[in-house]
């Protein structure tokens, strides 16, 4: 399973569902406190502003921090909590890459179908979802789901929810 949550529900999301694995996705100078029950080693920080292209002053996602995401999260198949500030772009794209990574043999599209109707504020990354297409071999049509399920709707934060491996 992989939670997402926005930073204001991590605690909460750990507590409520006993997570112990974390992956934050955060600017640089942004907060994070790991949570009650989560162990050093099982809390992975990685700093980078929620941009599709470059911008002054911000640092984008880079190909060598999603490769790092997607090794964190292989290292157990268990569940796994991504959380970004608003949980809206940067998280939903992590947890959909996470999803592909894990099940290497679903089809995109339902991925990402299910990932809209879990939550309807869902916008993930585009910048993320192309460079795990790239990393995962995907051929673009991580991409292609991605646009195709649309902009989410608008929000100034995503609610919790939980992406389950199919059956």
């Amino acid at each position: 399973m992989i939670h997402v949550c926005p930073l204001g529900h991590l605690a909460d999301t750990v507590s409520a569902h006993g997570l112990r694995r974390v992956l934050s996705l955060v600017a640089a100078g942004t907060a994070v406190e790991r949570p009650l029950g989560v162990e050093p080693q099982d809390h992975l920080t990685l700093h980078f502003h929620d941009i599709v292209e470059p911008l002054e002053g911000h640092d984008p996602p880079g190909a060598d921090q999603i490769a790092e995401a997607l090794a964190f999260a292989a290292r157990d198949d268990g569940p796994i909590l991504v959380h970004c500030y608003a949980g809206v772009s940067r998280s939903t794209a992590m947890a959909y890459a996470i999803a592909c990574a894990r099940e290497p043999h679903r089809d995109e599209a339902e991925i990402a179908e299910t990932l809209r109707r879990l939550s309807a504020t869902a916008t993930p990354n585009r910048l993320i979802v192309r460079l795990a297409d790239e990393a995962l071999g995907r051929n673009g049509r991580m991409v292609q789901a991605i646009e195709a399920i649309g902009r989410g709707a608008d929000c100034f934060e995503g609610a919790p929810f939980t992406l389950r491996p199919s059956r």
